[in-house]
C-alpha cells in the first residue's frame, strides 16, 4: 500500500521560510520521481519541485532560487525547503510520486498541507 504523509505547513510571514516533509511508504515499488505540486483557489495545480531516482532536479519558474528540495533515503522522506516566502506562495502543498511496479507506472498524491503566506 502507498502512502504519501505530509507535513510542515503553517502560517508564515513574508519573507519567512518553511520546511516541508514527505514520508513515502512505497512497499515493493521503485520510485522513479517524487517531489511537491501546490494548489491555490482557483489555479490549477502546479509543479514545485521534484527529485528523480538518480537525483536530477526540476523547479517550477516562480520557485527557482528560492526553494530547494532534498531527500533522505534512510527515513524514506522528500523535504521541500522554502526560503523567501511571497503571499503568492500560498496554496495547498502535495507530496507527489511516480512508482514503478512490475505491470507499469502509477503516480500517487497526498493528502495536502496547506501554507499561508501573510504580507
Amino acid at each position: 500500500q502507498v502512502q504519501l504523509v505530509e507535513s510542515g505547513g503553517g502560517l508564515v510571514q513574508a519573507g519567512g521560510s518553511l520546511r516541508l516533509s514527505c514520508v513515502a511508504s512505497v512497499g515493493t515499488f521503485s520510485v522513479i520521481r517524487i517531489g511537491w505540486y501546490r494548489q491555490a483557489p482557483g489555479n490549477e495545480r502546479e509543479l514545485v519541485a521534484s527529485i528523480t531516482s538518480e537525483g536530477s532536479t526540476n523547479y517550477g519558474d516562480d520557485v527557482k532560487g528560492r526553494f530547494t528540495i532534498t531527500t533522505d533515503n534512510a527515513k524514506n522522506t522528500v523535504y521541500l525547503q522554502m526560503n523567501t516566502l511571497i503571499p503568492e506562495d500560498t496554496a495547498v502543498y502535495y507530496c507527489n510520486t511516480r512508482l514503478r511496479s512490475t505491470t507499469g507506472f502509477n503516480t500517487y498524491w497526498g493528502q495536502g498541507t496547506q501554507v499561508t503566506v501573510s504580507s
